[in-house]
């Protein structure tokens, strides 16, 4: 499986398992719910930037803020 930018923040001790249930629990209960859709639709379901701001009616530039600021969430929370 490919490295993530997460790994580091998630330790190396863990099993990837509890890896992936601690990312699962923050995206869930830390981020906002047009966060969570949209980094799911960026990562999971492989959509450009472009189509999900066409999709959304909002700009580009939208979508790339919403997913920067999930990410930072994210990795402030996967820290502990």
């Amino acid at each position: 499986m490919k490295n993530t930018d997460y790994d580091g923040y998630l330790g190396p001790r863990l099993s990837r398992d509890v890896q992936l249930r601690r990312l699962q629990r923050v995206m869930d209960n830390e981020l906002t719910a047009c966060q969570r859709e949209t980094v799911v639709a960026y990562y999971l379901e492989k959509k450009s930037m472009r189509q999900i701001a066409e999709e959304r009616c909002v700009n580009k530039s939208t979508v790339c803020r919403t997913i920067q600021r999930a990410e930072r969430r994210m990795r402030r929370c996967l820290r502990y």
